[in-house]
């Protein structure tokens, strides 16, 4: 028999299966991949599996809310657009698709140092303020330029991320030619490409200009993804210390989140340095493989700081009962990064907006199936056991 069709995406998985269609193989594997053997990939999904979650019955949860305040603004419901770099060619102009898709949902949406689009035009399409990520590089000259645009597009949270000193060892890409400037390189990549003739149409052709849009005087052609990589071995800072940190919070004016937290005593720095919050990340994966899962870290740095700082996290979020999970354990919102992708990638804005309705969904049933109606009432008590 043949493979069912599925007529209607409904989770990231969905959307995962329609990118790998459209998109070509390195690209497709940039944004699913992660580092060495992927371990810390994979147990950023299974760890959340094994969180249990205690249904209650006949609690009166008539009025379901899932409305809260992220970074001091309200959101419907306790889920960010984590910043994905190169999202513009995972779809046409893809940091607008997603921007849009997050104001429909009433969620925030963060862009990324390296992404194609630059910062006015995300201004342009989005009706509230967005925040922006922020990888320190060694020219402060141009992160003070950065930040100062940021800053005058309307910017009002900082998203800092501090687990990238050195890109980390992303095996599918090396196999892909992503990093190879040979001629095997470049005709494995137009190969690739050439599989792929309405993604070449689309987001090739009609989706350009492609650059870096908010580093297009430093790497101009993303597409060279060889010399993307040179860049960033060259820029990315080895030398960043806590210090620097308080270097930016003296120049970025609005919430400070830092990104890439593991460890109680990390989080303890980052709220003597005046961070408002931090994010419990593992990149998603694609640093250093084989540290801990982020859910499996959060409930430990929720207790050391979450009285004094807000807590987010990210890694391994495929569903509204993840997002209900995290809260649990101690977050006060999570960050997609690979679903919102996948659903731009497969299906455009309307796949976006769709799977973040589905997100919204889920969380309410789990919500209603436990007992509670409003977010500030989830807590340790709604969950039924942890590995941990």
């Amino acid at each position: 028999m043949g493979k069912t069709l599925n007529l209607i995406p409904v989770t990231p998985l969905d959307y995962r299966r329609l990118a790998e269609a459209r998109l070509p193989r390195f690209l497709f594997d940039y944004i699913d991949g992660g580092a060495n053997d992927e371990r810390t990939l994979a147990s950023n999904v299974d760890d959340f599996a094994r969180v249990l979650i205690k249904q209650q019955v006949l609690r009166n949860v008539d009025n379901l809310d899932t409305s809260t305040e992220i970074a001091g603004k309200p959101a419907s419901m306790p889920v960010v657009l984590a910043p994905v770099g190169m999202a513009g060619l995972f779809g046409r102009r893809g940091e607008v698709q997603g921007v849009r898709a997050a104001n429909a949902a009433g969620v925030p949406f963060t862009l990324s140092t390296v992404g194609i689009c630059p910062l006015d035009e995300i201004r342009s399409a989005s009706s509230v303020p967005f925040w922006f990520q922020l990888y320190m590089i060694r020219d402060r000259e141009v992160i003070r330029d950065l930040l100062q645009r940021a800053m005058a597009n309307g910017c009002d949270t900082l998203v800092f991320t501090v687990d990238l000193p050195m890109p980390g060892m992303r095996h599918r890409d090396v196999r892909n030619g992503m990093l190879d400037t040979g001629l095997r390189g470049k005709l494995g990549k137009v190969w690739q490409l050439g599989t792929r003739p309405g993604w070449v149409w689309d987001v090739g052709v009609k989706g350009k200009p492609h650059s870096f849009g908010n580093l297009a005087h430093v790497v101009p052609d993303p597409t060279d993804l060889a010399v993307f990589s040179q860049w960033i071995n060259r820029q990315f800072d080895t030398s960043v210390t806590w210090k620097d940190i308080e270097w930016l919070r003296g120049i970025w004016k609005g919430k400070l989140l830092i990104k890439g937290i593991l460890q109680t005593g990390d989080a303890r720095d980052a709220l003597a340095v005046g961070a408002d919050g931090l994010i419990v990340s593992n990149h998603g994966g694609r640093q250093l493989d084989s540290v801990a899962s982020s859910i499996s870290k959060l409930p430990a740095i929720a207790e050391a700081v979450g009285g004094q700082m807000e807590i987010l996290m990210d890694g391994g979020v495929r569903s509204g009962v993840d997002v209900f999970k995290a809260i649990a354990l101690g977050a006060s919102a999570v960050m997609i990064g690979r679903p919102w992708v996948w659903a731009m990638a497969g299906a455009g804005e309307q796949g976006v907006r769709d799977l973040l309705a589905v997100f919204k969904r889920e969380l309410e049933i789990a919500m209603a199936l436990s007992g509670v109606t409003r977010i500030a009432d989830i807590s340790r008590d709604n969950i039924d056991s942890t590995p941990w």
